[in-house]
Parts: C-alpha cells; structure tokens; sequence
C-alpha cells in the first residue's frame, strides 16, 4: 500500500472520517469545564482537554477495534474497518495506540496531581471496556462510565478537587452515554444476535424503547436540577427545553427499531449534546436571571 493508501487507512482505524464519537467524548467534558470555572474556565485546561479528547477517543477506538477484530467482518457496518480487513495488522495498530496513549499522558501531566490520578482510572475504564460485550449484558454501563470521566477531569483540573456537583454531573451524563449506546445497540442487534455479543437493546427486547425513553427523562430532569443547582437561568433551561425535543426526535428515529433509523438516533446525540453546551454557555454569556 502506498503513503496515502497507509494514511488513510490509519485515520479510518481511528475514526477520523466518523467524528461523532469525539463529539459525544468532547461536549459532556465541555460542559463539565464551564460550569467548574463558572462560564471561565481556564484556558490552557480548556485546550489541554480538547486535545486530550482527541487522542483518547482515538486510542480508543484502536482497542476497540482490536478487541471486535475477529467480529466486524461480519457486522454489515463495522467490515470495512481497517484491522477487520487486514489493511492495518494487529501490531501496526497497537504501536499507534501506545503511541497515542503516551501523547494523552503527556498531555495529563500538564495538570495536578488528583487530574492525573483520574485520568490513569479513565484509561483503564477505556481499554477494559471493549472487552465487557462478551462477559456482561449491559456494557453500556460501562461505556457510559467511560465517556463520561472527562467530567470530574474537568472538575479536578478546574478546582483542583471534585466537588458534589462534579459527581452529580458525571452520574447524570453515564445515563445519556448509556441512552445513545443502546440506541447503537439497537442499530446493531441482529448482527450482535448472530456473534453472542450482548447488549442492553438484547437484554431487554422489546422494552428497549421504554428504557431509552425512562433514560431520557431521568436524564434532562437531572440536567435541569443541577443547571439550577449551579445557578443558572433563563437561556439554559431554554436550550434544556429544545434538548428534550431532541430526544423526542430520537424516540421517532427509534419508533420502529430500524437499523438505519437507530444509528441516526445514536449521531443525532452530538446534535444534542451540542444544544446542552450552548444552553450553559449562552447562560453565562447573558446571565439571564429566571427570576427578574
């Protein structure tokens, strides 16, 4: 393969060309950082974070794809993956992926030392939970724990500590990774069904729609009590209000368990996690007082 074909193929190892996952990393963290630093947050956390999201999401969509390198050739939407296809072999992709994880440490040990304690837990969290599909049937727990330890990062490298709100923040955003995971889930059931990979939208068959429903309400009555919590107004329960129409949205992607429809229900999660994060952002900008 020539420089270009290798190029390319190592940005398709790691998503490059399918932003999403960085987006639904990026946003909870995001969200985390302006609330830690009341609408300022500092501006070297804020750049380290960005580009520590990168990386991480890069490195782990590599184990990822290592772990289910023996599955995806016959999942209709993972078989082109580069290591499914042999384009990249298994010790090509391990070296970029320690590579990529000594750049994230790199980037960590620009923060404090409890920073650095929770982002050594993170990327264990990242590397274990590819593997939790064949043992567990509700990874997306997992996944949800994963990509949502941005959150009391973005605390500790704010405030230098995690304070209740920090925590609040983190159990509230597991509950919306594990909403779009099991929409991806559902996207993908009958290929999981096929291989013995297992998966909540598998667990719970034709519930899977009232679980995804119960999660999202669970989720934007948590999003409104701790915005409230941290003082916010007007603009963020606004934004909140056009989050919750989102996930109406997403209900009627999901209403006929359609494999295409579901994924766009998963992509559509950046969408609204884009719509979170300019309510709070919006919030501090204008301070709209709810109650003048």
């Amino acid at each position: 393969m020539n420089l270009p074909g290798r190029l390319g193929a190592y940005a398709r190892l790691v998503r490059l060309h399918q932003p999403v996952g960085i987006w639904l990393l990026l946003w909870p963290t995001l969200w985390a950082l302006w609330i830690a630093g009341e609408g300022h947050p500092d501006q070297r956390v804020f750049i380290v974070f960005v580009l520590g999201t990168v990386v991480l999401r890069s490195a782990g969509c590599i184990i990822n794809d290592y772990a289910d390198r023996k599955i995806d050739a016959h999942v209709w939407r993972t078989k082109d993956r580069p290591l499914a296809t042999g384009e990249v072999s298994v010790p090509e992709a391990l070296t970029m992926f320690v590579i990529l994880m000594l750049v994230g440490l790199g980037l960590v040990l620009t923060m404090n030392r409890l920073t650095v304690l929770l982002a050594v837990i993170g990327a264990f969290i990242t590397v274990l939970y590819p593997f939790t599909k064949r043992f567990i049937s509700f990874p997306q727990l997992v996944l949800g724990i994963a990509f949502s330890w941005g959150v009391p990062m973005a605390f500790a490298a704010q405030l230098g500590t995690v304070p209740p709100i920090g925590w609040a923040m983190f159990a509230m955003t597991i509950a919306w990774g594990v909403i779009y995971d099991t929409e991806y889930a559902m996207a993908d059931r009958v290929d999981d069904l096929k291989i013995g990979v297992r998966s909540v939208a598998i667990l719970l068959g034709d519930r899977d729609r009232l679980f995804v429903g119960v999660m999202q309400v669970l989720f934007i009555a948590a999003l409104v009590l701790i915005g409230l919590g941290a003082g916010r107004g007007a603009w963020f329960l606004s934004g909140v209000t056009a989050a919750a129409l989102i996930f109406l949205y997403q209900q009627y992607l999901i209403r006929d368990r359609d494999s295409v429809r579901c994924f766009a229900a998963f992509r559509n999660n950046a969408f609204f996690g884009a719509c979170v994060f300019a309510a709070i952002l919006l919030d501090y900008h204008f301070e709209w007082d709810l109650y003048t």
